[in-house]
């Protein structure tokens, strides 16, 4: 190390070529294979960031041995942090797919309506926000969102009956007097 501060690149490649070896034994006993991997990588960027702080008027064993084993530790707390849980195949799972469909199935239904009617449906019927509130985030007044809500469900009413009669492009009912 102190012929690798003295500006040594072979010096302080052989270091790391030592270094590595020893580590990979020092990690292989005390952690499992990837853990092991990623300390002795964090060791060797942790030695070469600090090793300016070494000191060559002492021993360079303990220097290396007690940064190794901080890191050490350090993994062994991130590992019980971090605990893997087993998962049984009896664990009871919900299976949200339909509700996922349903979902899809009523934006797209939203999509086929006037932004004006989609936004307050969404608002009052969806997020259970009051007719004033939608009002105020609409700037639609409280009449026009009662009118829009219910112009909306009819129209969406027809499409999700796949109501023939009823003509998406020109919004009216045929047939129907409405």
């Amino acid at each position: 190390m102190a012929a690798a501060q003295g500006g040594e690149s072979h010096a302080y490649d052989q270091l790391l070529r030592e270094l590595d070896g020893w580590l990979r034994r020092y990690y292989g006993r005390r952690l499992p294979g990837p853990a092991a991997e990623d300390a002795r990588q964090d060791t060797l960027l942790a030695i070469h960031a600090k090793r300016h702080a070494y000191e060559p008027s002492r021993p360079f064993g303990p220097w290396v041995a007690a940064i190794a084993r901080y890191k050490w530790i350090d993994h062994v707390r991130d590992a019980s942090r971090f605990a893997a849980l087993s998962l049984h195949d009896d664990m009871p799972m919900k299976d949200h797919g339909e509700t996922a469909i349903s979902a899809i199935t009523v934006d797209d239904l939203l999509k086929r309506l006037t932004p004006a009617q989609a936004s307050v449906i969404r608002l009052v019927k969806l997020q259970g926000a009051s007719i004033e509130t939608a009002s105020g985030a609409t700037g639609q007044s409280a009449a026009l969102v009662k009118v829009n809500i219910h112009r909306g469900l009819r129209k969406l009413v027809a499409l999700a009956a796949c109501d023939s009669s009823y003509s998406i492009s020109g919004g009216n009912f045929a047939d129907r007097g409405d």
